[in-house]
């Protein structure tokens, strides 16, 4: 049992701007789960430690106290190597339903316990739902016999993983903590070391649509998660990918998933194509695994195969059709020109506010609401074509959105456009 410490002293050590020892924090994590330490305490905590920081020793030392609180999963009885991606979370980001089987088709299984989406960034979870029948809820036997037989599963993670992350987490959303780069670092990682994975790319977003809104923050956060995930004996490396433009042509939850079996067709937008490929090269070296190309995958659809089987593990019928909103509404081109910007933030938030998201945990979202755009910027445009087209079941709906949508892009008339890269670095081995 961890030494007895008192809350507030922990507390004021790191309000004052002192180290927290290695007792202090395997003691304040175990009885904040056990409800000995009260919310409003950990709160001022949570806050203390956003504005003084955490040194590396003490993140490590916080993030196995955290595993502490748990379960961890094995997954070393299976036939083949395991890899897995973690997202801090983007508008349009839909890369894991294609990656994760793309990845499996290759020869490495991929678990990845996945989560529901909060605010403007869409959940991986909420999109799969969309699918009839599909159920995100499964035991660790049943992931594991997934795992053995299609390769890859996209599943909630259970209850058992890190509970002190899931109150902690839901404590962070309520008092302005959650962009406290130690707590970040130790919610992603402590759940992904407890799942037992033996590597781990992580796709940390950079821009207006993502948490980390510079390029400073994401690589202070990459680093933190690389050296974490090092230090635990994951093999894991970062990319920071740019994340002021959303990613494809829609955000929303059926949607997504349309555009997701397109790229395993061997289709898609482009862009979605290019990181899902950058990121499953990261997860089959991170497995050992370097003499298949991913792309091959897609072109022979094996990675297709492997998505139906994964969909249909989980009781989905992958042939089904989606759900489609019952409403639309097209923001049309103001001008003629070439798009040169499509920010991320106000897209996400227009999808959240058309019902693809929720404010709450507890809120419903829909399956068919969200936004598709017609032009990528660099794409030319025509006045009074259609920019967006906006999908909710209720269209009193509408309005907010499309006033979160004034001044969401621009239109030049000279044509001068440069694209940025999607990947801008990466960090680790």
């Amino acid at each position: 049992m961890a030494e007895a410490h008192d809350a507030v002293e922990v507390i004021v050590t790191k309000r004052d701007g002192g180290r927290l020892s290695d007792t202090m924090i395997d003691w304040v994590v175990d009885a904040y789960t056990r409800g000995v330490v009260a919310d409003e305490q950990m709160s001022a905590l949570a806050m203390a430690i956003l504005l003084n920081g955490m040194d590396r020793a003490e993140i490590g030392r916080w993030t196995d106290a955290m595993i502490a609180s748990g379960e961890r999963m094995d997954f070393s009885g299976l036939s083949r190597p395991t890899s897995d991606k973690h997202s801090t979370g983007g508008v349009g980001d839909k890369i894991t339903l294609p990656l994760a089987p793309l990845v499996a088709a290759c020869g490495v299984a991929v678990p990845q316990l996945s989560g529901r989406g909060l605010g403007h960034t869409g959940g991986t979870l909420d999109k799969l739902e969309s699918i009839p029948g599909w159920r995100a809820g499964l035991s660790n036997d049943e992931m594991l016999a997934q795992l053995e037989s299609v390769g890859a599963v996209v599943c909630a993670a259970g209850d058992g993983l890190a509970p002190a992350d899931k109150k902690l987490y839901a404590l962070r959303d309520v008092t302005g903590t959650v962009e406290a780069i130690p707590l970040i670092a130790s919610s992603i990682m402590s759940k992904k070391i407890a799942e037992g994975t033996g590597s781990l790319v992580l796709d940390v977003k950079v821009g207006t649509g993502a948490f980390m809104k510079t390029e400073e923050t994401a690589r202070e956060l990459a680093e933190t998660m690389v050296a974490l995930g090092t230090d635990a004996g994951v093999h894991t490396v970062a990319l920071l990918t740019e994340m002021s433009t959303p990613l494809g042509l829609t955000a929303g939850n059926a949607i997504e998933v349309e555009e997701s079996v397109e790229v395993l067709a061997g289709g898609g937008p482009a862009d979605v194509v290019e990181l899902t490929l950058a990121l499953a090269k990261e997860m089959l070296a991170g497995a050992g695994v370097t003499d298949v190309d991913p792309a091959d995958k897609l072109a022979d659809g094996s990675a297709m195969d492997t998505w139906k089987a994964m969909i249909r593990a989980q009781d989905g019928d992958p042939d089904a059709p989606m759900a489609t909103a019952r409403e639309s509404h097209d923001l049309v081109a103001p001008a003629s020109g070439v798009l040169t910007r499509l920010d991320a933030l106000a897209v996400g938030t227009a999808a959240w506010r058309l019902g693809a998201g929720r404010s709450r945990k507890e809120d419903p979202v829909q399956a068919g609401a969200g936004v598709r755009w017609h032009a990528r910027p660099g794409d030319q445009v025509t006045e009074g074509q259609p920019l967006m087209t906006l999908l909710t079941d209720e269209p009193d709906r509408f309005e907010r959105a499309l006033a979160v949508l004034e001044g969401s892009f621009d239109i030049s008339s000279d044509g001068s456009f440069t694209a940025g890269p999607i990947v801008i670095d990466r960090v680790g081995k």
